[in-house]
Parts: C-alpha cells; sequence; structure tokens
C-alpha cells in the first residue's frame, strides 16, 4: 500500500483483530519503518497516524489529524471548510503517502448522519490525496465499513487471527524464551506447550505476554530460573474469561 502509485481511485486496506492482538504494535512498527524525513523548512511524514476520535465528526477527525501533523489546532469556531482545507494543505506539504486510522470501530459510536458524513470523508481523501487509508479497529470496524457499498469494495478486510499452536507460535514462543534473564532454559516452543498457553491465554499476543511475564516472575522467585509446568502453575496470571467471572461475582 504504502508503494501503491498515485491515482483516482486508491486501494483501501482495514486491519482486523480481536482486542489485545497486536494490532497496535503492527501500526507501530509500520511507522517506524517510515520515520519522519527533516527538511530545511519542513518535516516529511510518510505515515500518519490517527485514532478516531469516539465521537466520530468531521471537525474532531480533522483536529485530531492537525494534532498528529504538529499543526496549531484552530478554535473551535472554525469554519468547517476553512479547516477542510487546512488539513489537505498541510497533508500535501507534509508528503503524507499513507493514512493510518486506529480504532475505526468507533465510527459506530456515533449518530446515523455522523457515520455517513465519516464514510464520505474516508471516501473523499483517498481520492483528494490519492493515498491510501487504512483502517484498524476489532470486527465492529467492518461492520461500520460494510454499510457503505463504495468503501466495502475498496477496504480489502485483512484479519489477524487469533494464534493456533502451530510452527508460528512455537517461534513466538522461542523469541519470548529467549527474551527472558532467566538462568535456564525455558523449554515452552513446542506444539504441546503451544497448546496449552496459547488456550490458558486465549489466543491473543498481548495476554500470552502477560501470561509469560507473570511466569517468569514466579520463576525468579521461586529459584526455578525456567518457565516450565510449575511456574506456569505459580503464576498468578488469570484470562480474560477467569477475570470476567471474578468480576460478576463481586457484582453478584
Amino acid at each position: 500500500m504504502f508503494a501503491w502509485p498515485a491515482k483516482q481511485r486508491m486501494p483501501n486496506l482495514l486491519l482486523i483483530g480481536p482486542t489485545n492482538n497486536g494490532k497496535s504494535m503492527i501500526i507501530e512498527k509500520f511507522r517506524r519503518t517510515h520515520p519522519p524525513i527533516p527538511h530545511e523548512d519542513r518535516e516529511e511524514i510518510p505515515v500518519l497516524v490517527v485514532q478516531m476520535p469516539p465521537d466520530p465528526s468531521v471537525g474532531r477527525f480533522y483536529t485530531a489529524l492537525l494534532a498528529a501533523l504538529g499543526a496549531p489546532i484552530r478554535p473551535v469556531r472554525s469554519r468547517l471548510a476553512d479547516l477542510e482545507q487546512l488539513v489537505l494543505r498541510l497533508l500535501r506539504a507534509a508528503g503524507v503517502r499513507t493514512l493510518v486510522i486506529d480504532e475505526l470501530h468507533n465510527i459506530l459510536g456515533g449518530r446515523a448522519d455522523q457515520r455517513r458524513e465519516f464514510l464520505n470523508l474516508l471516501r473523499f481523501l483517498g481520492n483528494e490525496l490519492k493515498i491510501p487509508p487504512i483502517g484498524v479497529g476489532i470486527r465492529d470496524a467492518y461492520l461500520a465499513i460494510r454499510s457503505d457499498d463504495q468503501l466495502e469494495n475498496r477496504f480489502a478486510p485483512f484479519i489477524l487471527p487469533r494464534w493456533e499452536p502451530d510452527a508460528d507460535a512455537c517461534a513466538l514462543l522461542a523469541s519470548f524464551a529467549a527474551s527472558f534473564p532467566l538462568r535456564r532454559p525455558s523449554p515452552i516452543a513446542t506444539t504441546e506447550m503451544a497448546g496449552y498457553l496459547l488456550t490458558r491465554s486465549e489466543g491473543t499476543i498481548g495476554e500470552l505476554t502477560a501470561l509469560l511475564t507473570d511466569a517468569a516472575v514466579a520463576a525468579i522467585e521461586s529459584g526455578e530460573e525456567a518457565i516450565n509446568q510449575r511456574t506456569l502453575l505459580l503464576a498468578p496470571y488469570e484470562g480474560p474469561t477467569g477475570r470476567r467471572r471474578s468480576f460478576e461475582r463481586e457484582l453478584a
């Protein structure tokens, strides 16, 4: 998408995945791969990342774009047409080649007319600037895009699934084992161990990180100095479903 030549109808991408499964990490890695380039009179920003406001109004989104560009924020009373022209001018001046919109599912938090207006804005920005917008969010982001036939045809969905106990998961676990400062090797990079860990963490990388971190702390405190079955049982980690049930019991 980053290297796509400018044309009237730019391709779009919709990155969808469950919460806590690495979407924000992917965005940040992409942004670091294409960092801002300083010039004498300006800064070139090849990849601009902006978070969709919880209130999906066009004005608030333009303000969020100005903040992401590091530009002075205009007063709220500024006319929307003036704000639009300012944002377009600065996006062009900054040489933005890819616009990444995180938390795109926040579109659904607005009224029907606000959602329609914002979806029209996405199409307008892509056409006007000839850059590929990339939307990022949970499943609801696709539901929002699907409500507009033209946008649904443009935004190609890419699903970031939950992890499965396969070779990729074993490679991930091997990298975890190598990163912890433990004195003994941690035998976790096996299919059997991957199945156990992913079941307990419910398949997301954020929860897996929390589980292994707790196990590493338990390994140090117990003197085991390795992540194994014993230290995993000692780890105080509780998965999302368990935490939800505990909270519901507290409310009952």
